[in-house]
């Protein structure tokens, strides 16, 4: 056999895939892939299909059409009054290939990039791949509070990057302005930058405001963030992603992504742009929608006997399954639910490198109200 490379070698099927060909085989309900249901803007889809019929259909600028680069840029300015510019958006096929773009434009072997666990699975084989080393801070259940101490102790001379995900996969963390600003402080001192992955932007509950890094003084350019029309639109097979950078620190990260994907198909580019635009109002009703669908998930798992954690963010919301009498790992678990009850949920150790907590798993809350009450039908059924 021809030599494998030794990173990608070492990575199994992704949990998110294991998972939905299991749901698939036994007929169960997908609370575990995070795609939402029912939630699609008409009105945006019908965009694209003009778009799709009214051209054109050749290769766009990698950068992005001027169209979407100034729609991100002048979204940034009414959410989050970053003061960016469209010279300062790159966009690119999803979040994910933002993600590998700025972590291959911006390491070098042996540089150390701070991540926070639990954390989305691509980080790891990407920081891996472009030679870089990870070095983890575990946020803890059930609230996932920050250890400072642990964070500040992470930090050393060859810190490079730190990766934030804010609102958080798949814990539903939003990071406070205090935590923010002590992690600012720590990059300014160790003359670092932070790859802000902040794709579910819109997506926070009870109050909770979402704070860009990049807003906080000091910070505009040290910040590369991530966005996602996937999860703004809740049309995650679209793949449009961007990246929002200082001059400096996107010009690498652009000449990463010319060898990756290079561009994105234009149509789905200039239905976005005209989403951002016109589509306000979804973007503001959306919140309230998913957390009534939180709520009502977090109801059917307490009757199940399940205990939800605290969820300020995302689409995910984590539960403590010791309460229903089952002793074995939350791998063994989610597999059990899925054939037994027909509930699919992801174990949240899949999260974490080197083990994590192993009495958790994560159900994903942007279904339809009928797909929600079904499962948790199931499952009240199946834990009696």
């Amino acid at each position: 056999m021809p030599p494998a490379n030794s990173v990608f070698a070492a990575c199994g099927t992704t949990i998110f895939e294991t998972m939905s060909r299991l749901a698939q085989a036994c007929g169960a309900i997908n609370l575990g892939q995070g795609f939402p249901e029912g939630l699609e803007p008409q009105p945006l889809i019908e965009r694209l299909a003009r778009a799709a019929q009214e051209g054109p259909h050749q290769y766009p600028s990698m950068m992005g059409i001027p169209a979407l680069r100034e729609a991100v840029a002048a979204h940034e300015r009414f959410y989050w009054r970053t003061g960016a510019d469209a010279a300062e958006v790159m966009v690119t096929s999803g979040a994910t290939e933002a993600l590998a773009a700025c972590l291959f434009g911006l390491i070098e072997p042996g540089d150390e990039v701070i991540v926070f666990q639990p954390l989305y699975d691509s980080y790891l084989p990407i920081i891996r791949r472009a030679g870089g080393v990870a070095r983890p801070v575990r946020l803890a259940p059930p609230d996932w509070r920050l250890d400072r101490d642990a964070l500040a102790a992470a930090f050393g001379p060859r810190t490079r990057l730190v990766v934030l995900n804010s609102p958080t996969n798949p814990c539903g963390r939003v990071w406070s302005p205090d935590d923010l600003a002590f992690l600012a402080g720590l990059v300014d001192r160790h003359d670092c930058a932070v790859i802000c992955d902040e794709v579910y932007e819109h997506l926070t509950y009870d109050g909770t405001a979402h704070v860009p890094l990049m807003s906080l003084p000091g910070m505009r350019g040290r910040c590369a963030k991530i966005g996602s029309a996937g999860k703004i639109f809740s049309l995650t097979g679209w793949k449009v992603g961007w990246v929002v950078a200082e001059a400096a620190l996107l010009a690498p990260i652009a000449k990463a992504h010319q060898y990756l994907t290079f561009t994105t198909q234009p149509a789905l580019q200039a239905a976005v742009a005209w989403g951002l635009d016109e589509c306000r109002d979804y973007l503001e009703a959306l919140p309230a929608t998913l957390a009534a669908r939180r709520d009502r998930l977090a109801a059917g798992l307490r009757r199940a006997g399940l205990a939800p954690l605290p969820c300020s963010g995302s689409y995910f919301l984590s539960a403590d399954f010791r309460p229903v009498g089952f002793r074995g790992p939350d791998g063994d678990f989610c597999r059990h639910i899925t054939e037994a009850a027909g509930v699919a949920a992801i174990p949240v150790s899949a999260f974490f490198d080197g083990g994590g907590p192993t009495h958790l798993a994560r159900f994903c809350f942007a279904k339809t109200d009928a797909a929600i009450d079904e499962a948790m039908a199931r499952l009240q059924r199946h834990f009696g």
